[in-house]
């Protein structure tokens, strides 16, 4: 069943955009991200325009999160007060990328550096995720303890001033550590359509030191709430999202993310780990080879 897309300006398969929906959906209830490094590209590769992905992205990532923050609402795996910080450094940085990007946009670059911040931050946080996840598996195979044991914050975070209680994560650190990785990702989510997960979940649990009963629904919590923001940053200034693409992908992420966070309690953390470093790096060499594999045809020419 075919769709017309009044801003991406092309047609299509209603229920192809739906299944991804859903795929992204189950993601982030599993991972606690928004699913979004997996949306844009994929939405890309079918043919959506890079602006118009990466703004629909950021409004389809907030459904699903709402859908996900409830579900581990009901688990007590919510820190309030840590998520509230994480919103308000969020929020400052998709104002500060919206500006970036509508810059970009008129440079007419928005397209490459796109795919590269794809690519670097991906591919990069791919490998560390993957080194981790496979000692951990290789350990508890072994029928040792995963390495590491209880995780504590990192030592930069611990010299910063004003120390906070974060009484859910089990934390007594400065503020300023969260919120200058609340201000990172709300970049993030304004440049490439992402919730920022990939890049807040492994950051709250290293740098943090979060306890990881509560890293999943409170990184959804701040998701929520930036891709939010994010949503009319691109809506009043960008002017790239698409209603009828957002909504198609909001009736599969929604249902799907109550599956994931269902799932997750079911599969053991390093398992979980290790599947989405799987998933980055795919996604990370599918974009890099879309920059440098040169195809058949240079140009092409489309008779509508």
């Amino acid at each position: 069943m075919d769709i017309y897309l009044p801003i991406a300006g092309l047609s299509v398969n209603a229920l192809v955009i739906v299944a991804l929906g859903g795929l992204v959906g189950i993601l982030s209830g599993m991972f606690g991200v928004g699913g979004g490094f997996l949306t844009t590209p994929l939405l890309i590769f079918y043919g959506i325009p890079p602006a118009v992905a990466v703004a629909s992205s950021a409004t389809q990532i907030t459904g699903a999160s709402v859908s996900g923050v409830f579900a581990h609402m009901q688990r007590k795996g919510v820190d309030f007060h840590m998520g509230g910080v994480l919103v308000a450094g969020g929020a400052a940085g998709s104002v500060a990328g919206g500006f970036i990007f509508r810059a970009l946009q008129r440079s007419g670059q928005i397209d490459t550096v796109v795919a590269l911040l794809y690519v670097f931050l991906l591919g990069g946080i791919g490998m560390l995720m993957a080194k981790e996840a496979v000692t951990s598996v290789y350990a508890v195979r072994r029928g040792r303890p995963a390495p590491g044991g209880p995780r504590r914050h990192h030592p930069l975070v611990a010299s910063l001033p004003g120390r906070w209680r974060f009484y859910r994560s089990g934390l007594y650190i400065s503020p300023v550590a969260p919120l200058l990785l609340g201000f990172f990702t709300g970049l993030l989510t304004v440049l490439l359509g992402v919730g920022g997960g990939f890049v807040l979940v492994p950051a709250m649990i290293y740098l943090l030191g979060m306890s990881t009963k509560v890293v999943v629904g409170t990184s959804l919590f701040q998701i929520l709430f930036v891709t939010a923001a994010t949503t009319m940053v691109h809506a009043l200034t960008t002017h790239a999202v698409d209603i009828v693409l957002a909504v198609l992908l909001l009736i599969g992420s929604v249902s799907g993310a109550q599956i994931g966070a269902r799932f997750a309690n079911k599969v053991k953390p390093e398992y979980l780990r290790l599947f989405l470093a799987v998933i980055v790096l795919f996604v990370a060499f599918r974009v890099g080879l879309g920059l440098t594999w040169r195809p058949d045809d240079i140009y092409t020419v489309q008779v509508l």
